[in-house]
């Protein structure tokens, strides 16, 4: 329990400005980017692996919860302290402690900011791929423990591909260091991948190494709108097919383009039903090639205009479009439910024609865009919490959206994790001997259940 005794050694350990103690103060981290919201009973900013591994001791001496917390982005809860205890905020440990440029590799620890390791790795002539849609505020150690992706995974791969070691405190209150620094790696289990998406279970992560790759010398972006969903889904698979490679293939539905509008650098057709944003890496020379092919296919399978931008000012601010679709999407409604399945690529028209269909029914309205390049799709139930048949409708569509990705063979979460919200439905992909499995493992980890608690399981365990 947090008793005075156990708050005094706390601040004691951290230095008392790092603590957190007043209610009003603590309610700044008792929530993420959902609509759940639970007090902790302490906030904790630590400063070293040290700090955390002696808070980690304590709490499996004295039996209280420790949650671990980025930027707070997370869409599943996996940062809400849904069982009390200490909230470690680990936005002081925000250094790139290097860049090394002869081995490719950044070496971080878990507060620094994903878009400015972007920035810093562009500086010395690498690049650093993934791009989570809050790549500007969220953190790489959120990314990791999330398992975070984003838009340029179709070419690059997710935050999970770029991790090659971690150093990370057990729940024991140990301290391990996992992976390696070089591209290849096999001596004993993979702790390492373990980790990744554990979502805080499994122990606090306090430095990351990250694989970074040559900076693309050109870029360029496209953008192509399509009078209904089934043309823009055929110039998807014709795209991928054509071996053309883009860095980036984004979906966006006519309900999420109207939300949109005004952030565009260009105007629609108001008949648009379904968009398409693509970027194109590479040589210069490759790249035009294959960007003119890419518009080519679009216009081949019924594009009603295709955009080059060819100024780069036009193509950030369609990037800054795409990226500021999901608080746009409250013109819509003022509550939503963020949904981020993956099906397979020949299934994302059955899954639009899907979840239009629980739309109607349900007489909610619901929104779909993402990573059509891997079949990431973000479903955005839109509803009024004011309103009790649109409370009451709003999880049921969860319900109903999760058996039809199933029955697509499609996964519950493709990039935002389990966490509280979606625990309640693994037993809908997971059988209960992998569930069992991993119930276990977290028990080897932390035998006494203080890592935060009540995530990732059916039942909360």
């Amino acid at each position: 329990m947090l008793t005075d005794q156990v708050v005094a050694a706390i601040k004691t350990m951290v230095g008392p400005e790092h603590v957190l103690t007043r209610e009003e103060d603590r309610w700044c981290y008792a929530y993420d980017a959902t609509d759940l919201a639970r007090l902790p009973d302490l906030v904790v900013f630590p400063g070293s692996a040290e700090e955390i591994a002696q808070i980690v001791a304590w709490a499996n001496l004295y039996g209280f919860p420790v949650v671990p917390r980025g930027a707070g982005t997370g869409r599943a809860g996996g940062a809400v302290a849904v069982a009390g205890g200490v909230v470690l905020v680990l936005t002081r440990l925000n250094r790139i402690l290097e860049i090394d440029v002869q081995d490719f590799v950044a070496v971080v620890e878990p507060g620094v900011v994903t878009g400015h390791l972007k920035k810093a790795a562009e500086a010395a002539g690498l690049f650093y791929p993934p791009d989570p849609g809050s790549a500007d505020y969220c953190t790489i150690g959120g990314n990791v423990a999330a398992g975070a992706g984003g838009a340029m995974a179709v070419q690059y791969g997710v935050t999970r591909d770029y991790v090659l070691g971690l150093q990370v405190v057990l729940p024991t209150g140990q301290v391990i260091d996992t992976g390696t620094r070089t591209m290849k790696g096999v001596v004993g289990y993979d702790l390492t991948h373990l980790l990744l998406g554990s979502e805080g279970t499994l122990g606090v992560i306090t430095r990351i190494v990250l694989r970074l790759v040559p900076l693309p010398a050109a870029k360029e972006t496209l953008a192509a709108g399509f009078a209904g969903l089934s043309p823009a889904a055929r110039a998807v698979g014709a795209i991928l097919r054509a071996g053309l490679s883009p860095a980036a293939l984004e979906f966006m539905d006519r309900a999420t383009l109207d939300c949109m509008r005004e952030a565009l650098p260009v105007a629609a057709p108001a008949d648009t039903a379904a968009v398409l944003l693509m970027a194109v890496h590479g040589h210069p020379a490759d790249v035009r090639q294959r960007a003119l092919k890419m518009m080519e296919l679009c216009r081949d399978y019924g594009a009603n205009a295709v955009l080059h931008a060819a100024d780069p000012g036009d193509a950030a601010r369609l990037w800054q479009a795409r990226r500021s679709i999901s608080p746009a999407t409250f013109k819509v409604r003022p509550d939503k439910i963020g949904e981020d399945v993956a099906v397979p690529l020949g299934a994302i028209p059955r899954l639009v024609s899907g979840v239009e269909e629980i739309s109607r029914r349900l007489g909610l309205p619901i929104l779909c865009f993402g990573h059509a390049g891997d079949g990431n799709i973000h479903v955005n139930i839109m509803y009024d919490r004011r309103l009790p048949a649109e409370r009451e409708a709003a999880p049921r569509a969860v319900e109903e959206l999760f058996r039809l990705v199933r029955d697509l063979a499609g996964t519950l979460s493709g990039e935002h994790g389990v966490g509280v919200l979606k625990a309640p439905y693994v037993g809908m992909e997971l059988s209960e001997a992998a569930i069992d499995l991993q119930r276990r493992l977290k028990r080897t980890f932390d035998p006494n259940n203080i890592m935060n608690p009540g995530k990732m399981f059916p039942g909360g365990g």
